[in-house]
């Protein structure tokens, strides 16, 4: 049965990786209600991630270039759940993909159902950083995330219940809408308890109107002033 669920992870994350995901993990989300995981007990995230000059450009103010990089990320992760999805069907597994058009748009609502985020976490492929942004390892936060829930007999990572944040309060000081409370997440804990979405949603609003004359709520400052996304956009390879 290992061997099995061994070489079904090996050959869904060729897939995805195939279709143009950076990163790719399968989470044990058994332990949700069956309601918000569609009654499936496997979640699989994906990411897919920003060129370092956009992350580089959004120091300031949000870019054209960050928009549409924004938006060509978003397409292109519907496009991988979409495809990831049928590929699992074709093997004779139930599965989702929770495209946009299911779970709605990130800047256009408040919340989901289910976060790719927490899906992200289950996966064990990073943890909520204090900005309510997933943070990973490779990329710190310059990375954008979908999700297919599965019942497909993947092996699963071990789940990331704690941050790897410490005493960094680099997002909690640049905010410029006074978002990030500086407290730390941990898993169970409600985005609200340490993160102001609404001011946040305002804050970003703004400032897409004053550097784009757009209505579009993009801000950024939190993935680029992250020390684990700059700990990437230092090194050599894109």
């Amino acid at each position: 049965m290992r061997q099995q669920a061994a070489e079904l992870n090996a050959r869904t994350n060729a897939e995805l990786t195939r279709l143009g995901a950076v990163l790719a993990g399968f989470g044990d989300i058994s332990g949700l209600p069956p309601d918000v995981r569609g009654g499936m007990p496997v979640g699989i995230c994906v990411a897919v991630k920003y060129p370092k000059d956009v992350i580089r450009g959004i120091a300031e103010l949000p870019t054209a270039e960050y928009h549409a990089w924004y938006d060509r990320l978003n397409e292109q992760l519907d496009m991988i759940v979409t495809h990831g999805a049928e590929f699992l069907r074709r093997n004779g597994y139930s599965a989702i993909a929770q495209t946009r058009e299911r779970v709605g748009l990130g800047e256009m609502v408040n919340s989901t159902v289910l976060p790719h985020k927490t899906v992200a976490t289950r996966a064990g492929i990073g943890w909520i950083g204090k900005s309510a942004l997933l943070v990973t390892e490779q990329y710190g936060s310059m990375v954008r995330l979908s999700s297919i829930l599965t019942d497909a007999p993947l092996g699963c990572a071990a789940p990331v219940d704690e941050p790897k944040c410490g005493g960094c309060m680099k997002c909690t000081d640049a905010c410029p809408g006074e978002a990030v409370s500086g407290r730390p997440w941990r898993a169970g804990v409600g985005r609200e308890e340490f993160f102001d979405a609404a001011k946040c949603r305002k804050t970003a609003w703004e400032r897409t109107k004053r550097s784009l004359d757009s209505d579009a709520t993009l801000c950024g400052k939190c993935i680029e002033i992250c020390p684990w996304t700059r700990r990437y956009l230092m090194t050599p390879n894109d």
